[in-house]
């Protein structure tokens, strides 16, 4: 219940953020949500700077460079075509770095599958297809196969939400480099009221739930539960803004997120070092 809560709200975060992106623009939105959730996370966890050594600095300040890329490139995304669309074609990253890890070539097929399905939902025989929301998206995606590599070598250093009050805020200086330009003059008291609200919808909450949530189950299940999100992208698409998929487009869902679970059989990893004596206990995140 808490990993499906914590991908409801990330899908619902990314819906709502539709109406702000019109006002102040996608990288404008990934800066002012990424801001907020950074001071979040900072009032919840002190940044462990004391624990942080030498060679923390280059997996961190990539860890932070990398979610800033996924939210910027993917709220670019649903600017531009449907949330649905845009979270299937991200979710090729996460399990491309599955199909790659696992060791056998036979695990590239769900890569491939998920690619089938990315096809039906951008129907390019239509002649509709928006290139640079494709792009966008896709470039999300690499952001994301980035995050959980890095994440995991961070986790294993930093216990979660410590991680976060470090990375966060690094995210929040990427996305500014964009931002910054795109809500110059647009922001006022509401803007930052509803940045903060979108804050917590997502990352604030729900990475706290997903923590929860692998505190009580195996990561394998948890990414098989995780293979759900580009369906709840597709409904929460169809609720909020009112994008009716077609018939084929539903299918092309059904194969990604088969594609997502089936990429999990082999999805277990070494359990890492333990943590040294100076140093904070890990919590892994995903």
């Amino acid at each position: 219940m808490m990993a499906v809560s914590a991908m409801m709200m990330i899908q619902l975060s990314a819906a709502l953020s539709v109406g702000l992106i019109e006002k102040v623009g996608s990288g404008g939105t990934a800066w002012l949500r990424l801001t907020m959730g950074a001071l979040l996370f900072m009032l919840l966890a002190r940044p462990p700077l004391r624990w942080i050594r030498r060679r923390d600095l280059a997996p961190l300040l990539a860890l932070g460079a990398a979610s800033g890329l996924m939210t910027v490139a993917f709220l670019a995304a649903i600017e531009r075509i449907p949330l649905g669309t845009a979270v299937a074609i991200e979710f090729l990253g996460p399990l491309t770095v599955a199909g790659l890890r696992s060791g056998s070539r036979r695990m590239l097929v769900w890569p491939v599958l998920a690619l089938g399905g990315v096809a039906m939902l951008t129907e390019p025989w239509q002649g509709e297809v928006d290139p640079v929301g494709v792009g966008f998206a896709a470039l999300a995606g690499l952001g994301w196969g980035l995050y959980i590599l890095l994440t995991q070598q961070v986790g294993d250093r930093f216990s979660g939400i410590s991680a976060l009050s470090l990375t966060i805020p690094i995210a929040a200086v990427v996305a500014a480099v964009v931002g910054v330009p795109q809500a110059a003059g647009s922001i006022d008291l509401k803007v930052l009221l509803i940045a903060a609200g979108l804050a917590l919808l997502a990352p604030v909450i729900p990475f706290g739930l997903e923590m929860l949530a692998l505190r009580r189950m195996t990561h394998t299940a948890f990414g098989t539960l995780m293979a759900l999100e580009p369906a709840f992208g597709l409904l929460l698409g169809l609720l909020v803004l009112h994008q009716v998929p077609s018939a084929v487009q539903v299918v092309g869902i059904v194969l990604v997120v088969l594609a997502g679970a089936g990429a999990q059989r082999r999805g277990l990893r070494a359990a890492p070092d333990p943590p040294e004596p100076d140093g904070p206990a890990g919590v892994q995140t995903t």
